[in-house]
Parts: structure tokens; C-alpha cells; sequence
């Protein structure tokens, strides 16, 4: 975690939808509390970035970190795919963080991508999607409910970034429905589900950019990988 008084700052990407709240029923750019706690806890300024705008090169450079949260699945026509029966999208939101996602990696602005985000992140570099993954594996594990999280313990390559942060192998809470099926150009696979979906990818070379396909926010007594960003945002930030 970050110790000195120069905290960086993270954004955060967020949804837009219908939402309730006090006497309001309204669209709201909103996100799950927990990820600002996560980003929070390990040390880092969180700032929110509502998919309403196309100035991206000036949203990156306001931020020393970036994470791509959970959401609706990527528009599968951006991968040369007609949408499953499953399929839900949000294509101004793919839009915004697409656009954002190229200015951050141009920048060489630390990118952890969660479940969404490492969808985002791979079909951005050229990779495409296993639309249902109970069509593939027969098993409903990864997204066990509406609103439920599934259980699941992910493998982690040996010498990759994801196992120097957090080991050889590690439980997850996961909610998906869709996962990688070809890979983005330029990402290694470096985690894997037993019934070897892939979990995690990552950019090797000295940027941070790593995707996972599980919900790290879901447990805020372990904030490694938000750690992790957070470290390498603050020495993002000094060599600005």
C-alpha cells in the first residue's frame, strides 16, 4: 500500500442505468460501493468515470490508474459475432471504454480489468468471446443465479504478475456468464478455473496490465490486486 502523503489517484469506470434511491427513480451513472472501498483500503484515491463523454485522453490524463469494472457482456459485433439469446449489452458504455481503455495503454497508465474489464480489455486487442459458457462447459458454476456469486479457485501461472500478487492458486467469488475464447493480441494467459476457463491475462513487460475474470472487490479484507494497481499508479504518477 501507499504510505507517503502523495496518494495516486484510480478511476473507476461505472454503469449507467435505471436506478431507485431516497424519492428519485431516474437513470443514475452509479457502481457497487465496494469497489471504491477496495481501491480505498489499499491506498489509493478513487474517482468515478460515467460512460458520458468521449474526451478520453483527458479523463487518462487525470488519473494515475484505471480499472475496468464487472457490467453488461461487450457488443459481440465488435468481434465479428452475432449476440447469443443470453447476450445483453450496453454499446455506449462499450464505446466509452474502448475509447478509454486505447488512451490509458497509450499512456502506459496502470489497467486492471475485472470480469468485464479483461473481456474488454482482450477484445480491444483483437480477441473474441465464448458468448454462454453453459453451452461449452455444460455447468453454470461461474454464475450460479441472478445475483449470486459463484465459488471457485483459480490456478495462477508461475513468474506471472497475477501469482507474485496473490500465489500459486487463489479462491474467487465470479459472476459470469461469457469468458475468453481467443485471446487479445499481445496478452499470456496466466489463470485458469479446473474446468480451464481462463481467469486471468496479462500484458508481460513493464506496464501494469492485467485482467481477471473474478470479482476481487467481493472481499475487502483482501485488497492485493487493488494493492498491486495502486503500487504501480503511484510510480505512474511520479515519473509524470
Amino acid at each position: 500500500m501507499v504510505s507517503n502523503g502523495s496518494k495516486p489517484v484510480i478511476g473507476l469506470t461505472t454503469y449507467v442505468e435505471p436506478a431507485r434511491f431516497l424519492v428519485w427513480e431516474t437513470e443514475a451513472a452509479l457502481l457497487h460501493r465496494v469497489y471504491v472501498d477496495s481501491v480505498v483500503a489499499a491506498g489509493g484515491v478513487p474517482v468515478l468515470l460515467p460512460p458520458v463523454t468521449d474526451a478520453y485522453a483527458e479523463l487518462v490524463s487525470t488519473v494515475d490508474g484505471l480499472v475496468l469494472v464487472g457490467g453488461a457482456d461487450v457488443d459481440p459485433t465488435r468481434y465479428g459475432q452475432e449476440p447469443h439469446a443470453t447476450t445483453y449489452t450496453r454499446p455506449n458504455r462499450d464505446t466509452f471504454e474502448f475509447g478509454l481503455l486505447d488512451a490509458a495503454l497509450a499512456a502506459g497508465v496502470p489497467v486492471l480489468g475485472v470480469c468485464r474489464g479483461l473481456q474488454v480489455l482482450s477484445v480491444a486487442l483483437g480477441g473474441t468471446l465464448a458468448q454462454h459458457l453453459p453451452d461449452a462447459t455444460g455447468s453454470t458454476e461461474h454464475q450460479p443465479a441472478p445475483g449470486t456469486f459463484g465459488t471457485s479457485t483459480v490456478s495462477l501461472a508461475e513468474g506471472s504478475r497475477a501469482a507474485s500478487i496473490l500465489g500459486a492458486e487463489t479462491k474467487v467469488q465470479c459472476y459470469h456468464h461469457q469468458a475468453i475464447d481467443r485471446l487479445g493480441d499481445g496478452l499470456v494467459p496466466v489463470g485458469w478455473a479446473a474446468d480451464g476457463t481462463i481467469e486471468a491475462a496479462e500484458r508481460p513487460g513493464d506496464d501494469f496490465v492485467l485482467g481477471i475474470q473474478w470479482h476481487p472487490e467481493q472481499d475487502t479484507e483482501d485488497v492485493r490486486l487493488f494493492a498491486a494497481l495502486v503500487e504501480a499508479s503511484s510510480r505512474y504518477k511520479e515519473s509524470k
